[in-house]
């Protein structure tokens, strides 16, 4: 082999190294902030704090699936968050690359790519994915373009960055497993109260239907969970967006939506949440009527049974198999 030949073979097996080492971080990086962001953790001068709200999103995702539970919802949402946090950790590492890292890379990608399809299919391109938290928006097209971006390059790295195990590191993989999966859980403890506070109190729904448009629905009448939400309260998205969740999985639940705020937000309101298909009344230039069935604050959510307040809680306390189970109590 002649020395141009000795030399070109360096150039080309040196630049594999530096692009495959700059792909495979920014690679690290990509899942390191998608579990930041979906943590519910963010910097407060020098310390690590915990925000509930930027994970909610995270975990109702489980319960569209299908889980019937806030708690195991909770819990799967947290292992998730780990397992991305262990990718990046095992890239860096360089943690059995090629045997595990890169292969469970492409899985866990290519269930999200399926899952966001049938979002849209569902739901349209519209709303935030979820992908990075709140941090930053992304509709579900969008999401699936980032993902088959990084399969892209996870099928690179395998042809160009085939770094060989390094020794005894199926020993110190474990307690690196044991770091990202347990992170999750010290920085955003489980709450185990899933179910709204008992509560007993009348309230009058006779209110609602003092004007016109009135609810098509009685609500005076039967068992209803009825959800009093300003168009432009940030948390009441978050409510009216699980209780959009919930109702998918469970229409037999009577779920009624009493909003105020400038109409202008009305539709803005609903492309964010979907909760359009809840049944709802648009309640505005009634403020004091407002107030007095809703309460100081929104989103203000009870579960009444003929005209009679019997729980209520934030979006929380909202636990499917709780709701179910208070519907069916004869």
């Amino acid at each position: 082999m002649d020395t141009a030949s000795t030399s070109q073979n360096k150039i080309l097996f040196y630049t594999k190294r530096i692009t495959g080492a700059a792909l495979l971080l920014a690679l690290a990086a990509t899942f390191f902030y998608s579990a930041y962001s979906k943590s519910g953790v963010k910097f407060q001068g020098f310390y690590l704090v915990s925000d509930i709200n930027a994970f909610d999103s995270f975990q109702w995702t489980f319960l569209d699936l299908g889980i019937n539970s806030i708690l195991a919802a909770g819990i799967i949402a947290r292992m998730m968050i780990g397992f991305e946090l262990l990718l990046g950790i095992f890239l860096v590492f360089h943690i059995f690359l090629r045997s595990f890292t890169y292969p469970a890379i492409i899985t866990i990608l290519s269930i999200f790519i399926i899952y966001l399809l049938i979002i849209i299919l569902k739901q349209g391109n519209s709303g935030n994915c979820g992908c990075f938290g709140d941090k930053v928006a992304m509709k579900p097209l969008a999401a699936i373009w980032k993902n088959v971006a990084m399969i892209a390059v996870t099928i690179l790295l395998m042809y160009i960055y085939p770094v060989k195990p390094y020794k005894y590191q199926e020993f110190y993989c474990m307690a690196l497993a044991l770091v990202a999966f347990s992170m999750p859980f010290v920085v955003n403890n489980i709450d185990p109260t899933t179910n709204p506070e008992p509560y007993s109190k009348p309230i009058d729904l006779g209110l609602l239907y003092k004007y016109t448009p009135a609810p098509i629905e009685e609500l005076r009448t039967g068992k209803h969970l009825i959800a009093f939400m300003s168009l432009t309260c940030p948390h009441c998205k978050k409510a009216a967006y699980l209780l959009h969740v919930i109702h998918l999985e469970h229409p037999d639940i009577p779920m009624f939506i009493v909003l105020d705020g400038p109409e202008a937000f009305k539709q803005k309101f609903f492309d964010e949440t979907h909760a359009e298909d809840i049944p709802n009344l648009y309640y505005f230039k009634h403020t004091a009527e407002f107030i007095q069935l809703a309460g100081p604050g929104v989103p203000s959510i009870y579960l009444v049974n003929n005209g009679k307040i019997e729980y209520k809680g934030d979006y929380y306390h909202l636990d499917p198999g709780f709701l179910e189970r208070w519907y069916r109590k004869k």
